[in-house]
């Protein structure tokens, strides 16, 4: 009989592990005092933040959570955004800070037959308007706009920016309160250390 009861006793473990450390890095990056460290050191913290994320979505009830959202773009950005840009910094971990970070098609799919989902993304996203969010920073008192937009073209031989997509301080910490927004609906209970 295949018990489909979540969380199992290794899923718990799991979830416990990744939300920790999830929330260490997202109350790090919303604090001013990270925006002040070295953009390497930033971008490290900002390389695992993308990491966490991704495995905690292995989670079934996370992704039922996002694929029921009926929020515009909501699973676009919460599962293939978030999941491209963790692609990118995992495939080509060949720069030190967010402002470098570029990929072409030519590199993308150089050691494969098939395309891969970052040329798939960037293929169906190719000159799509632009998605513009807000959010609210209740310690500053302030509504922070961002936008992520897309290349208008996707070629061979361009380069494409990660910066030009969702800039660095204003889109990471769009991304991590997005991420904590459907991540938080799976916790029960939150204790500090």
């Amino acid at each position: 009989m295949n018990d489909l009861t979540h969380p199992t006793k290794d899923e718990v473990e799991f979830l416990t592990l990744g939300f920790n450390r999830f929330l260490d890095l997202h109350k790090e990056i919303k604090s001013d005092a990270f925006w002040d460290e070295n953009p390497s050191q930033r971008f490290l913290k900002i390389k695992e933040l993308f990491a966490v994320y991704s495995e905690i979505l292995k989670y079934p009830p996370v992704q039922w959570v996002i694929d029921a959202n009926k929020r515009p773009n909501h699973s676009d950005v919460g599962r293939d955004l978030f999941k491209f840009i963790r692609h990118i910094l995992m495939h080509f971990p060949f720069f030190d800070n967010w402002d470098d970070v570029w990929i072409k098609q030519s590199l993308v799919n150089l050691y494969s037959t098939r395309p891969q989902f970052i040329d798939k993304f960037l293929h169906i996203n190719e000159s799509k308007e632009q998605l513009k969010y807000r959010f609210w920073e209740e310690d500053k008192k302030r509504m922070t706009y961002v936008a992520i937009s897309f290349p208008k073209g996707y070629t061979q031989d361009e380069k494409i920016f990660l910066k030009n997509m969702l800039p660095e301080k204003d889109g990471i910490k769009f991304s991590s309160i997005f991420m904590w927004d459907i991540l938080k609906i799976q916790v029960e209970e939150i204790n500090e250390k």
